[in-house]
């Protein structure tokens, strides 16, 4: 196929391989860094029904292993009922999001009800296991961190909720906790939860939003958890009709603060700029040092395309890449820059119940840019530093990194160079580390111009500097996008580590 989502960077693998040992291309392996980066991939398994969307595609986990100077890598199918299903009967079973006047076969999953949950949108490691996740609600996918055994869904003694988990749920690695949401096209439209760090549902409360609205992300502080109401939304009309189209909410725009064990009483509502946000970065508390107010500050990246047109005009080489056939549909595919994603800051005021600042973070006002991480380690607490990446104009595609000091307000960046595509990078961070940018963003990164693809890290305390190591993998791998790094001193100390690991060494 020539779909431009179907081939080329995007072109699916099919081989599950083992790789114990990866050759260096460029530097040495770090030795002061011990843990595991995990990647999800959205890719095609089987010809689609009829138009195909990138994020109809099946889960498919790369991971890559540092211990003790060596890196081993591997990558697995995440083997959802859907995509067994698929492959029991060798053709596609379910519509994709974006294809019109064509119905799934079988009853489907999220929040629509007739969708493929393909659990390819996210992944995190929670009390030592890896979750998958699907960003229109579905089950929870488990699978071992080290091996990629996948180990089945989630179900927390029987009371996963029946609506699911949205992708990107978060893990506090201080108290160990998973706190996620969902959401759906019937009153209250949303739930938000709490997991204990050894899997049980300590919190499961209703969230009432103000329309059946489509949130992507959530953050959190120490003792609060934000989630969004703002201006993406199921049309009401053909909801009722028995149908689904997405458009843009006429309601104002909130964030909801919830206290973490807090009820439905508890919730507030605080008033912004119309948006929308797929992505945050992190969130914290303080107290206002002029009027002693508490406050909440959010950062993540806010859709300025909502504030009318803009001043520059959209950059449409994807034209002259893309078959033509496809130029009408493909401006629908996911290119964040159209979006016009920028860094951007939050600020409520606890004590008013008023959004009492918001505005970009980036020095560079004109620069587009997603996918942000920070140091899981300073999650929900104040941080300096915050890492995005750039975006290649009209595509779902990563090209660099940027180092955002959000103290200093400076920035410096490192792209990877023409035809050569990331991943969103994580923070992995030595281990007696100095600082909090002491530590490597790592990725893969897919080079098309040799059709192969590489292990990168990148010492965070110096972005501009580009790779300290680069390592081969064994085949070119699709590109893909949502990823985590887990150290290897959580996963130790996990339950399922401690019990079931104990007894099945790893095998590669």
């Amino acid at each position: 196929t020539d779909h431009p989502y179907m081939s080329g960077v995007f072109e699916p693998n099919f081989e599950e391989v083992n790789a114990p040992d990866l050759p260096v291309i460029q530097g040495e392996i770090p030795s002061d860094v011990d843990g595991i980066y995990i990647r999800n991939t959205e890719q095609p398994t089987l010809k689609p029904m009829s138009r195909y969307h990138p994020f109809d595609g099946d889960a498919m986990l790369h991971q890559v292993s540092l211990h003790q100077g060596k890196c081993s890598y591997r990558n697995r199918y995440v083997r959802t009922d859907g995509f067994l299903a698929e492959q029991m009967e060798k053709e596609s079973l379910w519509a994709g999001v974006s294809e019109k006047n064509i119905k799934s076969k079988r009853p489907g999953w999220g929040a629509e009800g007739s969708l493929k949950d393909t659990s390819s949108t996210d992944v995190v490691v929670h009390n030592g296991r890896i979750l998958s996740m699907f960003y229109r609600c579905g089950e929870a996918y488990r699978l071992d961190p080290e091996t990629l055994e996948n180990l089945g869904k989630e179900t927390y003694g029987g009371k996963f909720p029946k609506d699911g988990f949205s992708a990107h749920a978060k893990v506090d690695e201080e108290t160990g906790e998973l706190l996620f949401f969902n959401y759906g096209t019937t009153a209250p439209f949303m739930h938000y939860g709490v997991v204990s760090p050894d899997d049980v549902i300590i919190n499961y409360v209703q969230v009432p939003l103000s329309a059946p609205k489509l949130p992507h992300d959530m953050c959190f502080t120490k003792n609060f958890s934000i989630l969004s109401d703002l201006a993406v939304q199921f049309d009401e009309k053909v909801l009722a009709k028995g149908g689904f189209k997405n458009v843009t909410c006429r309601k104002p725009c909130h964030f909801v603060i919830i206290p973490r064990y807090g009820k439905t009483e508890d919730i507030r509502f605080f008033e912004v700029k119309k948006t929308f946000v797929l992505h945050f970065l992190n969130a914290y508390e303080s107290v206002d040092p002029h009027n002693g107010h508490a406050i909440i500050t959010l950062d993540g990246y806010r859709q300025c395309a909502y504030d009318g047109p803009m001043e520059r005009k959209p950059d449409m080489s994807w034209q002259n890449e893309v078959p033509e056939k496809y130029h009408k549909i493909f401006p629908t595919l996911g290119g964040l820059d159209v979006l016009v994603c920028k860094l951007w800051r939050w600020k409520f005021d606890l004590t008013t119940g008023k959004t009492c600042w918001e505005g970009p973070l980036d020095d560079k006002v004109d620069r587009c840019a997603e996918f942000g991480v920070i140091n899981q380690a300073v999650a929900g607490c104040p941080h300096r530093f915050a890492y995005s990446c750039t975006l290649k104009p009209g595509w779902f595609l990563l090209t660099g990194f940027v180092k955002h000091d959000v103290v200093d307000g400076t920035s410096s960046s490192y792209e990877f160079g023409s035809n050569r595509f990331c991943s969103e990078p994580a923070f992995a961070p030595r281990n007696n580390p100095k600082s909090e940018d002491d530590g490597y963003l790592v990725t893969f990164v897919t080079d098309m111009n040799n059709k192969t693809s590489e292990f990168v890290m990148i010492d965070a305390r110096d972005v501009e500097a580009g790779p300290v190591c680069r390592l081969k993998l064994p085949h070119r791998i699709s590109s893909g996008t949502h990823a985590c790094w887990c150290p290897r001193r959580l996963l130790e100390k996990s339950a399922y580590w401690k019990t079931k690991r104990k007894t099945t060494p790893s095998k590669l």
